[in-house]
C-alpha cells in the first residue's frame, strides 16, 4: 500500500477530515484501503464512521468480497453494523443470501446480539421473502 493511500485512512474516531476526503477518490485508485476503512464501521457512534460509510454505500457493488469477509468473522457487532449499512442498499445476491441466513439460522452469538432481528426487519423493508 503506497503512502497516499496511507493517508486517506483516518487515524481516529475524529479524523472526519481524512474520511471526508475519500469522496475525491474513485473505488479503483482506494481498493487496497477497503479492508481498513470497513475497520471503520465497526462502531457506528464513531464520528468518522458517518462520513466512511456513505463512502462506502456509494461503492457498494464494488466490495461485496470485502463485506462478505466481515460476514466471516466472529465480531458480531460489526456485522450488526454491516447489515444495518448496506442492507438497505446492496443488489448483491451473496449479501442478501448471508443477510437471510442470519434472519432465518443465525448462530447463538448472532442471536444474543439480536443480528437476526435485525435481518428480519432489513428483509422486510427490502421486501426479501
Amino acid at each position: 500500500m503506497n503512502e497516499n493511500l496511507k493517508k486517506l485512512i483516518p487515524k481516529d474516531k475524529f479524523d472526519i477530515t481524512t474520511a471526508e476526503k475519500l469522496n475525491n477518490y474513485s473505488y479503483e485508485e482506494i481498493q487496497s484501503i477497503i479492508p481498513s476503512l470497513l475497520e471503520w464501521l465497526q462502531d457506528m457512534n464513531w464520528p468518522v464512521a458517518k462520513p466512511i460509510s456513505e463512502y462506502l454505500i456509494s461503492i457498494n457493488e464494488q466490495i461485496t468480497n470485502e463485506i462478505l469477509d466481515v460476514f466471516k468473522t466472529n465480531d458480531e457487532i460489526w456485522k450488526y453494523w454491516m447489515i444495518s449499512t448496506f442492507g438497505p442498499v446492496t443488489q448483491n445476491k451473496e449479501i442478501k443470501k448471508e443477510i437471510e441466513r442470519i434472519a432465518k439460522r443465525p448462530t447463538n452469538n448472532e442471536r444474543l446480539e439480536e443480528l437476526d432481528e435485525l435481518s428480519l426487519e432489513i428483509m422486510k423493508i427490502r421486501k426479501w421473502d
